[in-house]
């Protein structure tokens, strides 16, 4: 490296440390604070993360699940022109396998928890979505290869993917339009609106997607 560029780096280290140290720090007033009582009161959910996420924000969201989609379609474009793997690597002591699906099964169990509830508390649709995701990652190191992409097929996966992203897209669309649901009694389960189905459908969205990715790199790359 050069010197100069060292003592350049010193220089901003020194100036960083400083601002730190001087410079007085973010206070947040009172009135600032009703910004989150504001959000609550327009979405009706107590998880204002939520609230924004599917409301202030929804553009962001929805160019978030377009570009998730496609990642995963990027993911099969690429492979699709390569040799599947001969030799796939899995857990095969019984000790590894109970605590995998153990482990899966926690992990199912707060998937559903998150797409259900996360608008109450915190969580919400991608964090369901990556659990789920998980759940199944677990479950296929612990399984035959053939048996996930037969219960793949069979529970006709990848078309529930694309129908969740279509209706996601539609409930999206008529959000911003102005059509709204009651947003019921705050700290319920049937509040806010259609937060609590956006929520759902990236869940879906997102564990479906992951389902599929996994089952790509196992098949071309042998591993997760």
């Amino acid at each position: 490296m050069n010197p100069s560029m060292k003592w350049i780096y010193v220089a901003a280290g020194i100036a960083f440390y400083l601002k730190m140290v001087i410079l007085p720090g973010i206070v947040w007033e009172a009135a600032e604070l009703s910004v989150v009582e504001r959000v609550l009161q327009d979405t009706g959910v107590p998880n204002a993360v939520s609230g924004i996420i599917f409301r202030n924000r929804l553009y962001d969201t929805i160019f978030e699940v377009v570009v998730f989609t496609l990642a995963i379609m990027g993911v099969r474009f690429l492979l699709a022109d390569e040799q599947p793997s001969t030799v796939i690597y899995q857990f095969t002591d019984h000790p590894s396998i109970v605590l995998a699906r153990l482990g899966a099964t926690i992990a199912a169990l707060i998937s559903i928890e998150l797409a259900i509830r996360g608008h109450l508390s915190p969580g919400g649709g991608f964090a369901a979505g990556v659990a789920g995701g998980t759940a199944i990652g677990l479950v296929a190191i612990t399984s035959s290869s053939t048996l996930m992409e037969a219960r793949y097929q069979r529970w006709r996966a990848a078309a529930i993917e694309k129908v969740s992203v279509l209706i996601f897209l539609a409930v999206a669309g008529l959000s911003l339009l102005g059509v709204a649901l009651p947003l019921g009694t705050l700290g319920t389960l049937v509040s806010g609106g259609w937060i609590p189905v956006l929520n759902l459908l990236v869940a879906v969205k997102v564990a479906l997607g992951s389902w599929a990715a996994i089952l790509i790199f196992i098949r071309y790359r042998g591993l997760l």
